[in-house]
């Protein structure tokens, strides 16, 4: 099996890197596989907690390189909950790569364990809407919340804003996967950049002064 690494945090660095230059990005150093995945950026300003700059990915298995690849930048520049990450935000920002595993269809919308797994909800709202949502297995942990908390949350993910009922919580149909991640701080892509390659990262007319 196929778990996230090292690599494909700096390919993802590299990819938004080529973007604001205009160029190609490099090949990557780790191998082609076919899995879902999803990439994250988080922004960390004076040593604070973390903050999400966006999250964008796919339940469905894709190429791994091209992947990466493309979602590196729809989750940097197309997140549509936030403005898009400029050059000059490089240096507080923090990625994490998911390859997502083990897909199981649970008994009911609380056969499920949180921390261990990330959840997708299917459900058709009181006025005949599909919606449907996902959480990854970190984020309910992150958060504190409950199973009955987490599925109210992603409730409102899937665009649903009416009261929820108990009724509506049992038409969910509720699918549970697991997940490897690797995160990785700018400051360190820039020194593996480094020792790697022999040069730190550069981005035409923009200061990458680490903090």
């Amino acid at each position: 099996m196929v778990s996230a690494n090292r690599e494909m945090v700096v390919y993802c660095f590299d990819t938004l890197v080529a973007h604001y230059n205009s160029e190609e990005v490099a090949p990557p150093a780790f191998d082609e596989g076919q899995h879902p995945l999803f990439v994250t950026w988080k922004k960390v300003v004076n040593g604070g907690e973390p903050r999400l700059r966006g999250c964008i990915g796919t339940l469905e298995a894709r190429c791994l390189i091209n992947g990466f690849k493309d979602y590196a930048l729809t989750s940097a520049l197309r997140d549509r909950r936030f403005p898009p990450i400029q050059a000059k935000e490089l240096p507080y920002l923090e990625c994490t790569v998911s390859i997502l595993t083990d897909y199981e269809t649970a008994n009911n919308y609380l056969d499920w364990e949180v921390g261990k797994h990330g959840i997708i909800i299917e459900f058709t709202d009181d006025h005949g809407t599909r919606r449907s949502a996902t959480y990854l297995p970190e984020v309910p942990a992150h958060e504190g919340w409950t199973k009955m908390e987490a599925i109210d949350s992603l409730m409102r993910k899937a665009g649903f804003s009416g009261p929820i009922m108990e009724s509506l919580r049992k038409r969910i149909k509720l699918t549970r996967y697991q997940s490897t991640l690797f995160t990785m701080h700018y400051s360190d892509y820039a020194s593996y950049v480094k020792a790697t390659r022999g040069a730190v990262p550069y981005i035409v007319g923009a200061t990458l002064s680490s903090h």
